[in-house]
């Protein structure tokens, strides 16, 4: 990666990316789109991968530099640098579930996602969609199952009627998610799911359009990115889908005026009641017929790849990536 001559008056970043999870892959494809729209001029950039092996910074001489868990700092050409915000680009853990989060409030470090508690509360679908039921937002009915106390097949059938989308209950990228149309494919999802997680979420499905919405606040104003429309060649937005083109993004959606006011207002609230920060992508299914759309899940570190949604809609705003990431860095800066 192209490295920086260390300037004092430029704001020194920490692009985290990486992570525990399935999920490192998705990480490393965002943090390649954050570090190239940002503005140089302003930023100095350091890419930190956290990965099973530890917390590593690559230097101009492409030797793995470790960083120093105590304050978050790297040595660079003989100089100790610490940073002044931490730009999240890990989806999963730890860095969407809150544990990264909470090591940056204990050494003071500012950071662009939402904080611990919001943070692995959206990690947990379960309680995202009780929290904001409890909200007045609308949710589908659902069973959380854990791996040593899961339900048979009937038991799940007798509370849920099929439909059902079993997915694991942390984390994102759509891995591990199966739909249910028979009762005899129940059992394979269920496992398939479990190797994901040791809790997963059953959840009846909800006929209606597909919508996804990136919403931030800057200034302490909430901002509802243009809505996209997910339409896919598969039973449903899986990872095929949603990474290797077996889908259509429409930006922005093609919809009526009450479902845009519909969807954005219920954006708005649902990032309100879980007092959300940074930029986060909330998923949607709006049912024509009520007139009412259901929140499916949050994700407080959205992908920006090239094949992500988010850098789409601040495209289709008429912004670009550039003087976004910097309004998601300032608005950090500001909770210091």
């Amino acid at each position: 990666m192209t490295q920086y001559k260390v300037d004092t008056m430029k704001t020194k970043v920490a692009l985290v990316t990486g992570g525990y999870s399935s999920e490192a892959e998705i990480s490393y494809k965002s943090a390649k789109t954050v570090f190239n729209a940002l503005d140089k001029t302003k930023f100095e950039v350091y890419q930190i991968d956290i990965h099973a092996t530890g917390w590593w910074y690559e230097n101009a001489v492409g030797e793995d530099v470790a960083v120093d868990k105590a304050d978050f700092s790297i040595e660079e050409g003989g100089e100790k640098i610490k940073f002044d915000v931490a730009l999240m680009c890990i989806h999963g853990t730890p860095g969407e579930d809150g544990k990264l989060q909470g090591y940056f409030d204990m050494i003071g470090l500012p950071y662009t996602s939402c904080d611990t508690a919001t943070s692995a509360l959206t990690f947990n679908k379960r309680y995202t969609v009780a929290v904001a039921g409890f909200g007045g937002i609308g949710v589908a009915k659902s069973l959380h199952l854990f791996k040593e106390q899961s339900l048979s097949p009937d038991q799940i059938l007798s509370n849920l009627s099929l439909p059902v989308f079993v997915k694991p209950n942390n984390g994102g990228s759509s891995f591990g998610i199966s739909k249910v149309n028979q009762a005899n494919e129940l059992p394979a999802a269920l496992e398939k799911a479990f190797k994901e997680d040791t809790q997963i979420l059953v959840e009846e499905f909800i006929s209606g359009r597909e919508f996804t919405i990136g919403v931030f606040k800057s200034k302490g104003k909430i901002t509802v990115l243009p809505i996209t429309e997910i339409k896919t060649e598969n039973e449903f937005f899986d990872y095929e889908a949603k990474y290797q083109g077996k889908s259509k993004e429409i930006t922005p959606a093609d919809i009526t005026t009450t479902m845009f006011d519909t969807l954005t207002a219920a954006a708005q609230k649902v990032y309100a009641i879980l007092n959300c920060r940074g930029v986060v992508r909330i998923d949607f299914i709006y049912d024509e017929a009520a007139e009412k759309a259901y929140m499916l899940e949050v994700n407080t570190v959205p992908g920006q790849s090239e094949a992500s949604v988010i850098p789409q809609q601040v495209k289709a705003m008429g912004w670009n990536l550039t003087d976004f990431y910097g309004w998601i860095i300032e608005d950090s800066l500001d909770h210091k």
